[in-house]
């Protein structure tokens, strides 16, 4: 099945998709903020840029959007057009974060993960806890 739209406007819904400050990345930080802890933000001299650093508990967080890094929790939907393009592009972003995970840890690094799912109003008080209690173990 072939896109639905010429190139041009495809390219800018593209443009518009934000890569930071995104809205689940707004909500983990304005929670670990209201916990007292403090952070960095999209560390360039980390290995795949984490969305939050927690230098003191040499800690980072990737807050994955389910779409973008195939998340498996039903929300996940390969689309129906233009397949081959978003296989590569989807299939790309997995491999990158294994790489990126596997670089972090080796230089001593605690790579948490929060989805963007987990950030659901029903259920992100109790996921967003579990995320703090995992940064404050050592």
């Amino acid at each position: 099945m072939a896109d639905n739209h010429t190139k041009e406007i495809r390219s800018m819904n593209m443009s518009h998709i934000r890569s930071k400050n995104t809205k689940p990345e707004e909500i983990v930080r304005k929670y670990l903020f209201s916990k007292g802890l403090r952070y960095r933000k999209n560390v360039r001299k980390l290995p795949g840029c984490p969305d939050i650093v927690l230098k003191k508990y040499k800690a980072v967080i990737f807050v994955n959007g389910c779409f973008w890094h195939k998340h498996d929790c039903g929300r996940f939907v390969w689309p129906s057009s233009n397949v081959e393009y978003w296989s590569k592009k989807i299939n790309r972003n997995v491999e990158r974060d294994a790489q990126n995970i596997a670089l972090l840890t080796e230089q001593g690094w605690r790579v948490l993960i929060i989805w963007e799912c987990q950030l659901k109003k029903k259920v992100a008080e109790q996921n967003l806890e579990i995320l703090y209690d995992k940064i404050i173990e050592t």
